[in-house]
């Protein structure tokens, strides 16, 4: 159990990015396992319910273990964790997510809120001017990235062997600069064949894997049932023992009987009160409805025209697309105008996978998506405005200026 614990710590920390030692006391790796469990979706009790200690739940273990490796891709997350990148690589995403509304409660959140729960507009100020000072300045360090980037790939473009690519990348060029490192990368290389050779033998053996995990779950659901009955047996047993040996039970039994004669009475007296309340509260909406009409039309025309703009936004966005673009892709330098000497044909351009992304495309899919976002802030911004008006058109003896 305590290796199969440190396991799963391992695996688990790996996953999500942090680090780990030999060290770690036992207590901190179970609960950290149960807490990353738990954060994936694997809800069974009876693994949140073994000791701290890791002294037992071999089994259950054994169970979040294979629930892990096709749930969450255990073994692929690992591989591309541990890949050997010795090319320029970039993260490539034009998946639209769906951002959720966590606009509730963001006031309470507050470092300085005061006694009502109000945050000061100074400080949200403070921290937007902040947030767009580490912006800019994230921002034109990922520019001069860029820029050194393109020219070590201008520099030695037509020096790669592979002419598909073309030009070195960082990686390559400090091993051209510095050949010594070249030992490290080999042995990283050479580890990263192993780890692929033993997937590539799982993969083989998966199977077998899979049919022994089935007379697992089948011998433990058997223990289940077994385990259930017998507890059934116990209870039925006890009830007559506990009757007959209480003078007062018969008494008790009859005291609950009018007790749920009782409850029984109640409840139908709530249920002729909720009738009537029903009764009265449509009635009050009959009269309000012809007062509230002109409300009502202009909230729906404002959704109406929301659902039209979001509409064009989608229309703009033409035909069905292949696929949305998402992962790491490897940057390599393309020429406008490119010249047959250096490799970059027509004949080599052919050659290229048919997964490559020009940055064109991916430039205009986020010009796009910028588009739609800035029409649907001005869109808030235009309800804040209304908003806010009809706050200010109920405060007498004040007066609003805009900044």
């Amino acid at each position: 159990s305590l290796d199969f614990w440190r396991l799963l710590y391992v695996l688990l920390k790996q996953i999500h990015g942090g680090r780990w030692t030999e060290s770690d006391a036992i207590d901190a790796q179970v609960s950290f396992v149960k807490s990353a469990l738990w954060y994936h979706g694997y809800a069974r009790p009876q693994l949140h319910g073994l000791p701290a200690d890791g002294s037992a739940g071999s089994r259950e273990l054994l169970l979040a273990f294979s629930w892990l490796l096709p749930g969450l891709g255990l073994l692929e997350q690992l591989l591309t964790r541990n890949r050997v990148q010795t090319g320029d690589e970039t993260s490539v995403c034009t998946c639209e997510d769906d951002v959720p509304n966590r606009q509730e409660g963001t006031a309470e959140a507050g470092p300085e809120a005061g006694l009502e729960g109000r945050v000061d507009v100074r400080y949200l100020q403070w921290l937007n001017g902040r947030l767009r000072f580490q912006w800019c300045s994230l921002h034109a360090q990922h520019q001069e990235q860029c820029k050194l980037l393109h020219k070590i790939h201008l520099f030695t473009s037509g020096s790669h062997m592979d002419q598909i690519v073309g030009h070195f990348s960082v990686t390559e060029t400090d091993l051209v600069r510095q050949p010594e490192n070249y030992k490290q990368l080999l042995q990283l290389l050479e580890s990263e064949t192993m780890q692929l050779e033993a997937f590539l033998e799982w993969k083989q053996l998966e199977p077998v894997y899979w049919q022994w995990m089935e007379t697992v779950l089948d011998n433990m659901a058997e223990e289940g049932n077994i385990c259930d009955s017998q507890d059934v047996h116990v209870e039925k047993r006890r009830l007559p023992e506990v009757t007959s040996c209480c003078p007062w039970a018969d008494k008790l039994t009859g005291q609950m009987d009018r007790l749920s004669r009782d409850l029984m009475a109640l409840q139908e007296q709530l249920h002729q009160l909720v009738t009537q309340r029903k009764a009265a509260w449509w009635e009050k909406v009959a009269a309000r409805e012809e007062l509230q009409k002109e409300r009502f039309s202009a909230t729906a025309r404002k959704i109406q025209e929301s659902v039209e703009v979001k509409l064009r936004s989608l229309t703009s966005i033409h035909a069905p697309r292949k696929n949305k673009m998402h992962g790491s892709c490897r940057l390599v330098l393309r020429n406008r105008h490119p010249a047959s000497k250096t490799g970059f044909g027509q004949s080599q351009v052919s050659k290229e996978p048919v997964s490559a992304v020009s940055a064109a495309e991916v430039i205009r899919e986020l010009q796009m998506r910028e588009t739609s976002l800035q029409r649907e802030l001005e869109q808030l911004r235009e309800e804040c405005r209304q908003r806010l008006d009809e706050i200010a058109e109920g405060l007498e003896g004040v007066i609003c200026i805009s900044p």
